[in-house]
């Protein structure tokens, strides 16, 4: 087993009190205090997280905006500069071999946010789909990344901005100073509440930490991966290696409006082309458990005591008091108010498929990483 990576900001972590866990290669914080208090902090108030083991892989040149048009699901010529679009990347079965974020900083320059347990498999898919021209050059271990969200983030961020990050709009993003630090300032996010990301240097992300903790005083918490996942899973939001992989497709994922499919023009775009035509072998659903108990990844799915498919990703929902989860079924069983069980320990929990997203996204000018078309 290769040794686990550590992000600048690991002592941090650590004199926080943090417990570390390994994910996505990396050592990181699952929690300081707990899961439930970190995702209320996001919920009513504000979570700092650390998330500079995300990779970045930019794109600089004239043959840059066609490579990641070719590259990406979404449409990329017509994304302006100062503007973010969520897109995957597919390979040529229409497998999906990551979900990124696409952001356009000038005519001839992007870059993509990509998974971090992805970093070198996508790096090596671009490469080896990209000419020369394209300019690609991989980023990650020079960038850091901190995710500022929840309601009150705009005004924290306000306290350290040297221009109007507030009025940065969804799905966009502005360069400025923050804490004396340059940043790439964008209104996105990973959790269902308004937000920022921000991207800096990994020699400012430090400081940054500290600046931010600082301005935040109580109303801002950091928060680790475990209340990531509990927020991400309310908004219904993809996690790969869970509802995405090489073998699942946008179109059972649900994500068809993250795919140029009459466009084409991308790679797997003819064999997600027969997929639409032919029909999704299985959808992608919410579910809620009517019982009690857990559902967790990889649990049996059934249906009048068939199993029919399994669970992606499932936990107790801090927000609204029952135990959530996604998972694969056939169509058929897909529609709102379909009666499923869950398998826990051989034993069938009653549940029931619902709307998702489980919690309303936040209401602003930021809300989640898959809502821009």
């Amino acid at each position: 087993m290769s040794e686990l990576q550590r992000t600048p900001l690991y002592e941090q972590h650590r004199s926080l009190g943090a417990r570390m866990v390994p994910f996505g290669g990396f050592e990181m914080p699952v929690q300081y205090t707990s899961i439930l208090d970190e995702h209320a902090a996001v919920r009513e108030r504000a979570g700092l997280f650390d998330v500079s083991h995300m990779g970045q892989i930019h794109f600089a040149g004239p043959a840059a905006v066609e490579t990641v048009e070719r590259l990406v699901t979404c449409p990329v010529a017509s994304l302006r500069p100062g503007r973010v679009r969520y897109g995957l990347l597919c390979n040529e079965a229409g497998g999906v071999v990551d979900d990124v974020t696409v952001y356009r900083l000038a005519e001839d320059r992007l870059f993509l946010c990509v998974n971090a347990s992805n970093i070198a498999k996508d790096r090596a898919w671009i490469e080896s789909h990209s000419p020369a021209e394209a300019g690609v050059v991989d980023r990650s271990s020079e960038t850091g990344l901190l995710a500022l969200q929840g309601p009150e983030s705009a005004a924290i961020l306000a306290k350290l901005a040297d221009g109007d990050a507030a009025g940065v709009r969804r799905f966009r993003f502005a360069e400025m100073a923050v804490g004396g630090r340059p940043a790439l300032v964008s209104r996105t996010g990973y959790t269902g509440s308004d937000g920022y990301e921000l991207y800096v240097a990994a020699e400012d992300v430090v400081p940054l930490w500290g600046a931010l903790l600082d301005a935040g005083g109580e109303t801002l918490s950091p928060a680790g991966l475990g209340a990531r996942d509990t927020l991400r899973l309310e908004a219904a939001l993809p996690l790969y290696g869970h509802e995405l992989d090489d073998d699942t497709t946008p179109l059972e994922a649900r994500l068809e409006r993250f795919v140029k499919l009459e466009r084409g023009g991308f790679l797997g775009a003819e064999a997600l082309a027969r997929r639409a035509a032919e029909g999704p072998r299985r959808l992608l659903v919410g579910f809620a458990l009517d019982e009690r108990g857990i559902a967790r990844a990889d649990y049996p799915l059934a249906a009048e005591g068939r199993e029919v498919g399994r669970v992606t990703s499932g936990a107790p929902s801090p927000s609204l008091g029952r135990s959530i989860g996604l998972g694969y079924v056939p169509p058929a069983l897909a529609d709102v108010g379909t009666r499923l069980e869950v398998i826990i320990r051989n034993r069938a929990v009653a549940a029931s498929v619902v709307e998702t997203p489980f919690v309303p996204p936040a209401r602003g000018p930021s809300a989640t990483r898959v809502q821009e078309g």
